[in-house]
Parts: structure tokens; sequence; C-alpha cells
């Protein structure tokens, strides 16, 4: 399973936002799943080991900030 680590980020509202975060964190080394929820604005991230550092650059990388 790995480590769990979970992200809020506020700028997600929609579906499109959703597939690009899930999209870039998905490319990152290491992550094996990543659950986003939009209701809440946390995004989870599943694998082994988590570069908290490249998971933000990811975030970012879609467009979005985490908190």
């Amino acid at each position: 399973m790995g480590e769990q680590s979970t992200y809020t980020v506020p700028g997600m509202h929609c579906g499109h936002c959703e597939r690009a975060v899930k999209e870039e964190v998905g490319g990152v080394a290491g992550v094996t799943a990543v659950e986003v929820d939009l209701d809440t604005k946390l995004v989870t991230v599943t694998g082994a080991p988590l570069d908290d550092a490249a998971i933000r650059a990811a975030i970012e990388e879609a467009g979005y900030e985490a908190a």
C-alpha cells in the first residue's frame, strides 16, 4: 500500500480540475494512486516513497496551489 498523504487544494471546482490534478500528480515517481474529492477539496496521494515537494510541484503544474 505504501504511504498516504493528503493535500488541501482549494482552487479545484470541476471535473477538469480533478483530471488535471490526477494526471500531474499521477506522473510523480512513486505515486500509485491519486484520489480527488471536489466536495472537501482534498487530494489523497498513495505510494512509496512519496516526495512531498514533487507532489506539491505537480499540483502547481496542474495550475493549483496546495494549502
